[in-house]
Parts: C-alpha cells; structure tokens; sequence
C-alpha cells in the first residue's frame, strides 16, 4: 500500500462519502505525473532539439505544478469541499490532457516524453475515476 494509502487509512473521520480507493488512485497519479513531468521537462531541456521543444517543456512544467497541487489538496480531508475539489480535478485533468498530447507528439523521437505521456494519460483517468464518483 502506498504512503497516501496508508495516511487515508490512519485519517481518523470519515471521509465524506469519497471512495479511499479512488482518491488513493489519483493522490498517488498526480505525485507520479508531477515527478514524470518535471524529469521529462529536464530531459527535454539536454536534447540538442531543446529549441524545438520550448512548448513541450512549459506543458510539462504547468503540468507538474497543478499535479503536485492537486496531489496535495486531495491529501487534506479537514473541511472538505466538493466544489473546490472537483474544479482542481477538472484542472488536473485538463493539463494532464494537454501535457499527454504535446509529448506524445516527441514520444517517437524520445523516450522521456513516451513515459511522461503515459503517466500523463493515467492521472487525467484517474482524476476523472475520482470526479465520477463524487456524485
């Protein structure tokens, strides 16, 4: 079980109705696409093509950030609220989605950004898993 497995485990309320399973699926998504994306946007930036990939490094980098954000607020359960937790899964999704299509554009030509596409296509499922199961 993962650490936020674990956390969800120890939390000591209820968490509201949310499925642990979900939100553990997509806590654990977003810190993996947040290091994928910043790893891809280094690699990006040793290519000797780096000129070639300035849009590809700022999709990764805005990627990364609203990944660990959102890994972060769905960490906190205190005070919980749906609405701001639904737009922060929108937002993930949405540049999970743009940061997944811009690399897999360079997938073929580098591996980096393969991987960063994949992870980028399993934390925007897992964000919209989690947003379907919020009612």
């Amino acid at each position: 079980m993962s650490v936020a497995g674990q956390m969800l485990e120890a939390y000591p309320k209820d968490l509201g109705g949310v499925d642990r399973q979900k939100l553990q699926e997509c806590i654990d998504a977003c810190f993996e696409c947040a290091q994928a994306c910043t790893a891809c946007a280094d690699a990006c930036l040793s290519e000797d093509m780096v000129a070639e990939l300035t849009t590809c490094i700022r999709t990764n980098l805005d990627c990364a950030d609203v990944c660990d954000t959102t890994g972060r607020v769905l960490s906190r359960h205190t005070g919980y609220d749906a609405n701001l937790t639904r737009a922060v899964l929108e937002a993930c999704a949405a540049a999970c989605k743009a940061c997944g299509d811009e690399c897999a554009r360079h997938a073929e030509m580098h591996e980096h950004c393969r991987v960063c596409a994949d992870s980028c296509r399993r934390c925007e499922a897992a964000c919209r898993d989690l947003i379907s199961s919020l009612g």
